[in-house]
């Protein structure tokens, strides 16, 4: 069984090689739908120790900038895979290359940060970690896929790793802290990330749907929105809940900007434009015949366009100004938690990419043209990719549920659990070789043989 397996591996790796003499139409890597049989039969060999990889990481969450394990975790498999490692990039980042002659240099990011929420899937290896959020102690919990995105980020590193024949080049693989706060990002490349390793040709990166595992989407220009999250403190003057006349009740204030604010949505943002912006955390107050002297407000800010990410961050301070000048409040303090422009693939890069994928998944793709807008999520992916950068970027969507269980939220008639629920549970049988497929092939079109 090995030496079958060791044949179809050569056989593939011999098409990765390429033909001086191809046809103008093939892929640079070679022929996709062998090359496919290859990744799958590599894949399905380490399928169980993937698995057992996804566990882990699973059952222990760490939440931003606090990825010790995590990073450990990682950073010891790529040494495994001959790798040269760096920890501690960026707080807690991890930077592995591995050069394999001349070429191009692709970077492949992950993200480790999971979330403060108690998990409810109900899984055998569910969560029940915890550390300190804001000041307090709470659950943890991988709701946002991120998991996965490092098990399929291992995966890739161990095919491309140990069969270098099928390319040229340096793979430039980063996992990278604290995505969840748009922060880990900037950390990373305030810590010389592409001075002191390399400056990519093109990266690369993947994120879970709740779409069917093994769909894979690609859309071209606009991939996910801006993102401005903000802490705003409003106050007041605290006293008796029994006297609110001698008080200036900051709840009040807040609750009147809370409803006011989607003003600036509903009245201001031009119809054909998405905007939104959503206050998460409401905090104020300790007892009932109290009435505190401030209330903080987090709120993020969403949106496609430069004009229209203007429009909101101006509309919402605007709106809070003038709510606390109606109570005849002090003004209120705004903090700029973090800030993320859109994600943007390159278009010459989703077309090389689209080469090799298209002919390698067939039905299994999907391809989203640059006029359908992006998804509503944001990602700090951006701050490593045009045009924020010169380097060219491309993000792909990759479904994690199994058919049968979407058909079975269908036939209940419920919603399928998405990103940062506490119900979010990937299928971890049907999910990991198509996340690892999928960057396998991604790297190849780049720096196939």
């Amino acid at each position: 069984m090995k030496q079958r397996t060791f044949l179809v591996l050569a056989s593939a790796l011999a098409l990765v090689a390429g033909n001086a003499n191809a046809q103008a139409n093939q892929s640079p890597a070679g022929d996709p739908a062998e090359l496919r049989q290859w990744i799958d039969a590599a894949l399905h060999q380490r399928q169980p120790e993937l698995r057992a990889l996804y566990v882990d990481l699973h059952a222990h969450p760490e939440l931003a900038f606090q990825e010790s394990r995590t990073a450990g975790v990682l950073a010891a498999r790529m040494r495994d895979l001959g790798f040269e490692v760096t920890e501690g990039v960026g707080g807690t980042g991890v930077v592995a290359m591995l050069r394999n002659g001349p070429g191009p240099v692709v970077m492949v990011r992950t993200d480790m940060d999971g979330l403060p929420l108690e998990e409810k899937t109900g899984l055998a290896y569910a969560s029940r970690a915890t550390q300190i959020a804001n000041g307090a102690e709470s659950f943890t919990m991988h709701a946002c896929g991120h998991d996965m995105h490092m098990t399929w980020w291992i995966g890739a590193a161990e095919l491309l790793s140990t069969r270098r024949e099928g390319w040229n080049g340096t793979l430039m693989f980063i996992a990278q802290p604290a995505e969840e706060v748009l922060g880990g990002a900037r950390a990373m490349l305030d810590d010389g990330l592409f001075t002191r390793f390399a400056q990519p040709d093109f990266a690369i990166a993947a994120h879970t749907s709740n779409n069917p595992a093994g769909h894979v989407t690609v859309k071209d220009g606009i991939v996910s929105s801006a993102s401005d999250s903000w802490e705003i403190t409003f106050h007041g003057r605290g006293g008796h809940g029994s006297m609110p006349s001698q008080t200036i009740d900051p709840i009040v204030i807040a609750a009147h900007f809370v409803s006011d604010v989607q003003s600036v949505v509903a009245r201001e943002r031009p119809e054909h434009e998405f905007g939104v912006i959503s206050v998460g955390s409401f905090q104020a107050g300790t007892v009932a015949n109290i009435i505190p002297d401030r209330a903080v407000l987090r709120l993020t800010l969403r949106s496609f366009t430069p004009a229209v990410r203007s429009l909101l961050n101006d509309g919402m301070r605007r709106t809070a100004l003038a709510s606390a000048s109606m109570a005849g409040a002090p003004e209120p303090q705004f903090l700029h938690l973090a800030g993320a422009a859109p994600l943007v693939n390159s278009s010459p890069l989703v077309e090389r990419a689209m080469a090799v994928l298209q002919p390698a998944l067939g039905q299994d793709l999907e391809f989203q043209p640059a006029h359908l807008p992006g998804a509503p999520p944001s990602e700090d992916f951006s701050f490593y990719v045009a045009p924020q950068t010169g380097i060219p970027g491309l993000f792909l969507n990759i479904g994690t549920y199994a058919p049968a269980r979407l058909a079975d939220f269908a036939g209940r008639g419920e919603p399928v659990p998405t990103n940062h629920s506490p119900q979010f549970a990937p299928d971890a049988d049907s999910a990991i070789a198509p996340g690892a497929r999928a960057l396998v092939l991604s790297v190849l079109s780049l720096i196939g043989a």
